[in-house]
């Protein structure tokens, strides 16, 4: 994870280029360049640093430099230095067009790289912001063009891969094994950004840190883990790339069973990335394929809100009308291990929800026996809840006497809100993992057996709603979810 302390310094790099293929789409203009302008500000960056876009978008320097700012913020550059600093960055990147896989393309852009470099040699960084149907397109395109240093030496080059890494176990392990043509094990981060996230990197600080947690954590006092990713949005935009994958693939494989290795995993021998994959890797083999009874999917359904109507998920742009892929899944998961025997995991995630939240939630087991029970009436369990998004916090019920006369119990919230307790300015998670890839840690971004892993737990399932044709349960947007998903979770 993250080090315990971090001073601002360059990284070692003298050059350093960064290329973003899918330059011109929302991931790169909303979140990839204002993350690199944050560490700029923030002096992270080397003094020779380029960055260089590519996409199939006909735009000279100038426009495309236009396009950036609109996203641009002033958080790490207040007042008159912010206009600026933007200046100085955005002279600093370049655009080049063509096709994704055209190896004339990537020869024009490696020439044009040349020349911006001055022929000296560089530190490598490819950012694939591309749609996945052409991603392999661009690795195979890359190297052709003779882009990628494989050594170990400097100068390094380093490969940041979007997901969905593959649709499941097979495409995936052929994905994995195409990658290797181009680029080697350690040069390659698959980037999930819910893993740059603070609330998420405290996970093994919270756990391992503080000697009232580890004790307990484990299935003699805890009764049940959920974790919740709610979006109260539609797919609109999204709808091509959506339909393709559906929320399982989208969601689930990825940030749910991720928050979950992290959450169940063992303590690592080392604070290593080599170590802390191994334990996310032990808890994901240790989690039976899910089957399909225990699984709910849904679909959002037109709805009236506040006098406005929003269309159905099969109404949105580029959504066939026939359309059976899911919007929303809850499913039912164990792991088979002595620490947590007997202990569900509660995964849910859905979009066109009422509300926007991602939550962890740890419900410990009854007192027993219970001093304080009346009538067969106990008091609430204590709950312990990580918030990490919106509004991240912490937060542990337990239960207290409500003062004045009688015995009257109520529980209440220990509360730690991040925004309350650490006033300076708390890093977005691309700028977080956008300089581990610098800095060349790879323990926020996801190894390859783990990808294995997790296919391994949904690939069965997502192939027999495939083979069967399972219609997903509607439910009306802006709504809590499926009825049926009730008898499912806790």
């Amino acid at each position: 994870m993250r080090k315990v302390t971090m001073t601002q310094q360059s990284t070692a790099s003298d050059v350093l280029s960064i290329v973003i293929a899918g330059a011109s789409g929302d991931l790169a203009r909303k979140k990839i360049y204002p993350a690199l302008f944050s560490l700029y500000c923030q002096g992270y960056l080397p003094e020779r640093f380029h960055i260089f876009g590519f996409a199939r978008s006909k735009f000279d320097d100038a426009e495309f430099r236009r396009r950036i700012t609109e996203h641009l913020t002033c958080r790490y550059a207040p007042g008159e230095s912010c206009g600026q600093r933007m200046t100085e960055f955005l002279e600093r990147c370049h655009y080049a067009s063509g096709d994704y896989g055209c190896h004339d393309a990537m020869l024009d852009l490696y020439t044009l790289m040349r020349d911006v470099e001055g022929g000296l040699p560089a530190d490598r960084l490819f950012y694939i912001a591309t749609p996945p149907f052409v991603f392999l397109d661009v690795v195979r395109a890359i190297g052709d063009a003779g882009l990628v240093s494989c050594g170990s030496e400097r100068p390094w080059s380093r490969v940041v891969v979007e997901k969905p890494f593959g649709h499941d176990r097979e495409s995936s392990d052929e994905l994995i094994r195409a990658m290797a043509h181009v680029f080697v094990e350690h040069q390659i981060y698959r980037i999930d950004h819910y893993l740059g996230k603070e609330v998420i990197q405290n996970l093994l600080v919270l756990r391992f840190a503080n000697l009232v947690f580890e004790p307990i954590w484990n299935a003699n006092f805890i009764r049940s883990v959920a974790i919740d990713w709610k979006e109260d949005l539609r797919v609109e935009g999204r709808g091509g790339y959506f339909d393709q994958y559906g929320i399982i693939r989208d969601v689930v494989q990825n940030h749910l069973l991720q928050i979950l290795s992290l959450v169940a995993m063992e303590p690592p021998r080392q604070l290593c990335p080599v170590e802390i994959a191994h334990e996310k890797v032990r808890v994901l083999r240790g989690i039976p394929p899910l089957k399909l009874e225990d699984l709910v999917i849904g679909q959002y359904g037109e709805a009236v809100r506040n006098g406005k109507r929003f269309p159905a998920y099969v109404d949105e742009d580029g959504i066939a009308a026939d359309s059976i892929t899911p919007t929303y899944a809850a499913a039912r998961m164990r792991v088979d291990n002595p620490r947590w025997n007997g202990v569900p995991f509660f995964l849910t995630a859905g979009k066109g929800l009422d509300t926007k939240e991602t939550e962890i939630r740890i419900r410990f087991r009854d007192v027993e026996p219970n001093m304080f029970c009346q009538r067969h009436i106990c008091p609430d369990p204590n709950e312990l809840v990580i918030r990490v998004q919106p509004d991240e916090s912490i937060y542990l019920s337990v239960v207290n006497k409500v003062p004045g006369v009688g015995m009257t119990l109520r529980s209440q919230n220990l509360d730690l809100q991040y925004k309350m307790a650490f006033p300076e300015q708390i890093p977005d998670a691309y700028e977080s993992l956008l300089l581990d890839v610098m800095e060349g840690d790879r323990s926020l971004f996801i190894q390859s057996g783990e990808v294995r892993a997790a296919w391994d737990i949904l690939t069965p399932v997502l192939h027999e709603l495939e083979r069967r044709g399972v219609v997903p349960e509607r439910y009306e947007f802006g709504s809590a979810g499926p009825a049926a998903a009730q008898s499912l979770l806790p």
